[in-house]
């Protein structure tokens, strides 16, 4: 399903309020770098209240950032943070952070199921610690974090649940591929389908986003031929704005979609989107060419 996101678009109208998260607040998983940063950052520029939930407290050796320097850059961008120290895997964990965030900033209107682990390993060789790893985060913690928000979206004029996976495509190559990590990412993919019906009457939005190429993070660029793939990358930026496109949409107009970022954008009128690549050499297309982009995960040619 697509959605004309151009309808409020230039319309001065009382009827029609600025599309803005300024004032709103986000509760998201991770977020200390990557697409989950950018995604805050964009929220922080409106004046939005970004609390994080994530377990990097001390910096990783291969991956910067923490919780506390990504919540630094939020204040810095000019929205408010709340910093949380968890993990997405435990119901205590995650219990105490809805609380700390809707004591903090008096409530929760957005949701934003960020943190997921990769391991694309065929069945015969993936390990069923590695298989449980992501599943617990991927499917379980999106689920978890959602369910425990439930009672402060329902509470908001403007409650959302967005869930960074993919369209729930059945072509059986995906999952002849990877089928541990497919599980896992359909799982979170299962989130969005079944919350955007169930609370489809209480005006609580639930929607997917996917990046039609791969994104130039640093868990990309540690991936075996990270460099190369770095440079056929989109940067996060345009996973932010397409995520800030959907949560200042209205929850009741705009739930139960599988979106990818690019066609969010074009949308609203923004056909240009050279300004995403991580390389400005490599501005193209998605395509295999020596100049195009990498198509992500889960799409089809």
């Amino acid at each position: 399903m697509t959605t004309d996101f151009r309808l409020t678009e230039g319309r001065e109208s009382a009827a029609v309020p600025e599309r803005t998260l300024a004032g709103r607040t986000l509760l998201m998983s991770g977020g200390s770098r990557g697409i989950g940063l950018a995604i805050a950052l964009r929220a922080a520029r409106d004046g939005a209240n970004v609390a994080l939930l994530a377990k990097t407290a001390e910096p990783h050796p291969k991956l910067e950032g923490t919780v506390y320097t990504a919540a630094e850059e939020i204040e810095a961008a000019g929205g408010k943070a709340r910093p949380i120290v968890g993990d997405v895997r435990s119901e205590e964990s995650v219990a105490e952070a809805v609380a700390q965030t809707a004591e903090t900033f008096g409530g929760i209107d957005i949701v934003v199921n960020n943190a997921s682990a990769i391991d694309l390993s065929s069945t015969e060789d993936l390990s069923m610690k590695k298989f449980d790893l992501m599943n617990s985060i991927n499917s379980r913690g999106s689920f978890l974090l959602a369910k425990t928000a439930i009672p402060h979206l329902k509470a908001s004029d403007a409650a959302h649940v967005l869930t960074l996976s993919p369209p729930l495509n059945l072509n059986p190559a995906w999952a002849g591929k990877h089928l541990g990590y497919t599980m896992a990412k359909y799982g979170m993919s299962m989130v969005t389908l079944g919350l955007a019906e169930e609370l489809r009457e209480e005006g609580v939005a639930a929607n997917s986003l996917w990046p039609r190429t791969t994104i130039a993070t640093a868990a990309v660029n540690n991936l075996p031929g990270g460099e190369q793939l770095m440079a056929r990358s989109r940067k996060p930026e345009i996973m932010a704005e397409a995520a800030w496109t959907i949560l200042t949409a209205d929850p009741r107009e705009v739930t139960g979609n599988f979106f990818i970022d690019d066609e969010v954008l074009q949308a609203r009128g923004i056909t240009d989107l050279s300004v995403y690549a991580h390389d400005p050499s490599r501005p193209g297309s998605v395509g295999h060419g020596p100049d195009d982009l990498e198509l992500d995960l889960f799409l089809d040619e």
